[in-house]
């Protein structure tokens, strides 16, 4: 029997993200001057005011007022009337040294017995559903906050945008799990204010229907295109009037869209946040590294479909486990728990392999705070940072390493496919 199921995603300019992305600005200006920092940093953001609390091991010293209102102004949030804005916004740092404690149980003599800087379990996944591997109703929701973003930014065929949106997607699916047409299409979007409010909701619903979505499906393979028809269900700012938004409409905090930053809700989610981590917490790089296994089991033909977990304990190297799940998609002759016995052959699990595999010391970290960790174009490009003294470094680095599917040869190996 067909089903629903259905995936949201939040713009840049969300509470939620505006702390994930200060967060990560100070991990990645962190990184940028001393590799070896250790940094857990938490945001909060609300009308006018903005603080940052958190642990941190480093021998730079940052400007992180500056840095954070910087990245509050690449958002959008310059106007006075946001009631959040760059420039003068209050912001006050609790930030202090990391515990020793910790400190002991992840640094080792040799880097490659550097221990898990937590403990937990940590999900990676991967479906053959779209090009990136990514579950397709996340991965629309994204697109059409990625492209409503642009539209504000270019201010032409829509000037009245405001930074904050969300957007949530239901796909229906047939009985053999196959994606057969769009349902529903929530966008709420902030807007200024109308000089009348009596066609504003119509204005605004026209203007995501006839303009918007367009763009969206035009990124989309023909095969996808297919799946929007006139019997889409569109709630677009569906409580009326959103001028009220941003830090000043909802507090944000850093690590309160996990799901969003993930597969939507398909999978599974062991719990903990990526946005201001540093990758010795396996939090984060381990959620990466399970989805750089996923992605490339996929890629490689061995199934349609994975779900695979990694555990570990403080201060300990080696995972406790590994779980496959295959969801029954297999294309080998093995059963799970052998499939996940050659995964662990073939992907060191230990906290410094997959920082060194993945090239995660460098200061990549802001590109993911919005739109999603994973399903993401990986590249190479060149960014500037600019120290507390004035001076500037110039960095090259590869973004979205475990979006790679660079492993696919070996997989194929390690399987005889």
């Amino acid at each position: 029997m067909p089903y629903l199921f259905t995936s949201e995603s939040v713009s840049e300019g969300h509470p939620d993200k505006v702390a994930d992305q200060i967060s990560d600005a100070l991990i990645d200006n962190f990184l940028a001057w001393d590799a070896d920092s250790k940094v857990a940093c938490e945001t909060l953001v609300t009308t006018g005011q903005v603080m940052l609390a958190g642990e941190v091991k480093s021998s730079t010293y940052l400007d992180v007022q500056k840095i954070t209102r910087e990245v509050i102004r690449k958002i959008g949030y310059t106007k006075s009337e946001y009631m959040f804005e760059a420039n003068s916004c209050g912001i006050l740092s609790a930030i202090h040294e990391q515990s020793a404690d910790i400190n002991q149980g992840v640094d080792r003599k040799e880097k490659q017995e550097q221990g898990a800087g937590d403990q937990g379990m940590m999900f990676g996944y991967a479906t053959s559903e779209t090009a990136n591997y990514m579950p397709l109703a996340l991965d629309l929701a994204h697109k059409i906050l990625i492209e409503l973003a642009a539209l504000r930014r270019e201010n032409k065929e829509i000037t009245y945008l405001r930074p904050d949106a969300k957007s949530q997607v239901t796909i229906e699916y047939s009985d053999d799990h196959k994606p057969s047409r769009i349902d529903a299409i929530v966008v709420s979007t902030q807007h200024d204010e109308f000089d009348t409010e009596s066609n504003m909701q119509k204005k605004i619903s026209d203007d995501i229907i006839n303009i918007l979505i367009p763009r969206v499906k035009a990124l989309l393979t023909p095969e996808l295109q297919q799946l929007f028809n006139s019997e889409i269900t569109y709630h677009i700012n569906p409580t009326g009037k959103f001028v009220i938004g941003g830090p000043h409409g909802d507090t944000g905090l850093t690590g309160r869209k996990i799901i969003v930053d993930t597969y939507g809700g398909k999978g599974a989610h062991g719990g903990g946040a990526f946005s201001g981590k540093d990758p010795s917490k396996v939090d984060r790089s381990a959620a990466y590294a399970t989805r750089h296994i996923a992605k490339n089991l996929v890629a490689a033909g061995v199934c349609d479909e994975v779900l695979v977990q990694v555990s570990y304990a403080i201060g300990v190297k080696d995972p406790m486990g590994i779980y496959v799940n295959t969801y029954g998609s297999s294309k080998v002759d093995m059963n799970d728990g052998e499939i996940a016995k050659k995964v662990a052959a073939v992907f060191d699990m230990t906290p410094y392999a997959i920082e060194t595999r993945l090239k995660l010391r460098n200061p990549i970290y802001s590109e993911t705070a919005a739109y999603g960790h994973m399903g993401r174009d990986p590249q190479t490009v060149t960014k500037v940072f600019e120290g507390a003294g004035g001076e500037k470094k110039e960095v090259q680095v590869e973004l979205f390493t475990w979006e790679k599917l660079d492993y696919v040869d070996k997989v194929k190996q390690a399987f005889n496919i």
